[in-house]
């Protein structure tokens, strides 16, 4: 039996926030797609001018990734922690570019995203299976 690292909490914490961000991630592409008039600007005030469908789908599919890869994740695989390093880099990108539209929302996201990245990156090492 292996005796694991204190660090494996930060992959569990990474595997879990991909899981939550991807469902929030979800939310927010679904309100893009059928309530445009929720967020502070209209389309033209976005930094990347794209309509708030275009920018639905884009949150929907880093939605429904992040859920399927933090669950990747909390299984120890390592493809999953190199696509969660992957989807958390574009999701912060994603995020800055929508900044305008929910100003708040978007750099909580990029925070816990560079957290992410962190855990996955520094401490992914711990989460391997050597039973």
């Amino acid at each position: 039996m292996t005796r694991r690292s204190g660090w494996l909490g930060w992959i569990v914490f990474a595997g879990i926030m991909m899981m939550v961000l991807g469902a929030f991630q979800a939310i927010e592409g679904l309100v893009a797609l059928f309530n445009s008039g929720f967020y502070v600007v209209e389309e033209s005030g976005l930094i990347v001018n794209v309509n708030y469908t275009a920018w639905g789908w884009v949150h929907l599919g880093i939605g429904v990734l992040a859920v399927l890869i933090g669950a990747g994740v909390m299984t120890g695989n390592t493809a999953a922690r190199i696509g969660g390093i992957a989807l958390a880099s574009i999701s912060a990108i994603v995020n800055l570019a929508f900044i305008s539209a929910y100003p708040v929302w978007a750099v909580v996201v990029i925070a816990i995203d560079v957290i992410v990245i962190y855990a996955l990156a520094v401490h992914g090492r711990e989460m391997r299976m050597e039973d």
